[in-house]
Parts: structure tokens; sequence; C-alpha cells
């Protein structure tokens, strides 16, 4: 399945209106995902990581569980 890339676009925007930046790489039929807190952002206030795995899934066109994940700051240790 392809890149949704208007909503990948549309999320990026929203998570870049409170200064994070989402960078993404397919590798076959995996992902990984950085998200980058910027100076005006909150570190600790992303949801857990497994969430954000499923919000990213559609729009990446891969498996939740096939996202590899990196956060600005480790602090959600549930869905890791």
């Amino acid at each position: 399945m392809p890149i949704d890339q208007a909503q990948l676009d549309d999320f990026r925007r929203s998570l870049e209106a409170d200064d994070y930046h989402l960078d993404v790489a397919l590798e076959g039929d995996a992902a990984t995902a950085r998200i980058v807190a910027g100076p005006d952002a909150c570190a600790e206030c992303l949801v857990p990581k497994d969430l954000m795995r499923n919000m990213l899934a559609p729009m990446l066109g891969v498996d939740a569980e096939r996202i590899e994940l990196t956060y600005p700051v480790e602090v959600h240790t549930a869905g890791q």
C-alpha cells in the first residue's frame, strides 16, 4: 500500500503547530519514523508510542508493528 501523502502532510502540519517535526522513511514493508521537538515543544507531551504507530500505519501503508519510532525523549514505557 502506498503512502497517503496528503494525510501524512496534514499530520505533519498538526505536529508542526506544536513545534514537533516528523521524518519518515520506508524500507520495504517497514518504516522508520522520527519525531523531533523544537524549542517550543513539550518533549514529553506526545501520545504513547503504540498509539502513534497506530496513527501512522495507515498513512505509511505499513503495519503498526513494522514502524520503528523514535521520540525526542523516551518517557513512554508502554507500547515501545
